[in-house]
């Protein structure tokens, strides 16, 4: 019986990653651009490029680090009088939506200086 239920155990650990990963988040995107040309012989030529864009990995922020808005999910300016638990920000700072945190930034800097996690729901 034990020999079963081990085996059982290896058999869903292997394949629990191949069920949980998506062909759509795994695969990066691809973005195709037709140029069409009209030479003055009365050719027509036609230039496709592909380009690959790897999907955005959102990011948990730390004190210290730079904040950059394309690694936040949901990222908007929020005002602070909306939100329980959050003080008003000091002179420079302002507060910014991450997913469910509430990210305290720099304005001119960028730099964060104080992460209040799971505030926003």
């Amino acid at each position: 019986m034990k020999k079963f239920v081990l085996a059982a155990v290896a058999a869903s650990m292997i394949a629990s990653p191949v069920l949980m990963a998506t062909p759509a988040a795994a695969a990066p995107q691809r973005q195709t651009t037709t140029v069409v040309k009209h030479k003055p012989n009365g050719k027509v030529v036609v230039k496709r490029t592909t380009v690959k864009k790897a999907p955005v990995q959102y990011r948990s922020w730390k004190r210290g680090q730079r904040f950059d808005s394309r690694y936040a999910r949901n990222y908007r300016q929020i005002d602070y009088r909306h939100y329980r638990g959050l003080k008003a920000p000091p002179r420079g700072y302002r507060y910014v939506q991450s997913g469910n945190d509430a990210v305290l930034v720099g304005v001119t800097s960028g730099i964060v200086a104080a992460v209040i996690a799971n505030i926003i729901r």
